[in-house]
């Protein structure tokens, strides 16, 4: 078992690292498109957002729980700009597998993709409030120091379920 994670986990990088290359372009300041950047997501966490049992957690009630919570919101974002590393329980079954940092994407690009999974993945769950590129900023600014593994720690102080 522990060879099939750190292969999905390696494959995860390499299509991450071949996403950023070709991620969707901006048209004269257009909102970045969070629904064509979510397939770097999906390779993971599938379209649906149903994730891959015991490698990659689902995007449903848990995304939606957090981002009710300022902690939350953050715990989210810090997801994205930082990558995980360590053990996380959602919906009450573990993963350790790694989600490697989006280093490609800016805080709008960002904001896109959270605000794509936010209301069109997850529809159960506690209302969504979307976030904003300046949110993002304030977070990456106020994370610069952590490490994935202090992300995943952070899961459930933040809400995590």
């Amino acid at each position: 078992m522990k060879g099939v994670l750190k292969f999905a986990a390696l494959g995860a990088v390499a299509l991450t690292a071949a996403l950023v290359a070709r991620s969707p372009a901006q048209a004269g300041g257009a909102e970045p498109n969070g629904a064509a950047l979510y397939g770097r997501c999906a390779a993971c966490h599938t379209a649906t957002g149903a994730g891959v049992p015991g490698a990659y957690p689902p995007l449903g009630v848990d995304f939606r729980t957090l981002a009710a919570r300022n902690e939350g919101r953050r715990y989210i974002a810090l997801a994205v700009i930082k990558g995980l590393s360590g053990p996380i329980t959602v919906e009450g079954k573990a993963f350790r597998g790694v989600m490697p940092a989006q280093s490609g994407l800016d805080d709008a690009a960002i904001a896109a993709v959270l605000n794509h999974v936010g209301t069109t993945i997850t529809k159960a769950g506690p209302a969504f409030r979307r976030f904003t590129p300046a949110e993002i900023g304030t977070v990456r600014a106020g994370g610069a120091s952590l490490s994935s593994a202090d992300v995943a720690r952070l899961h459930a102080g933040a809400g995590g379920k």
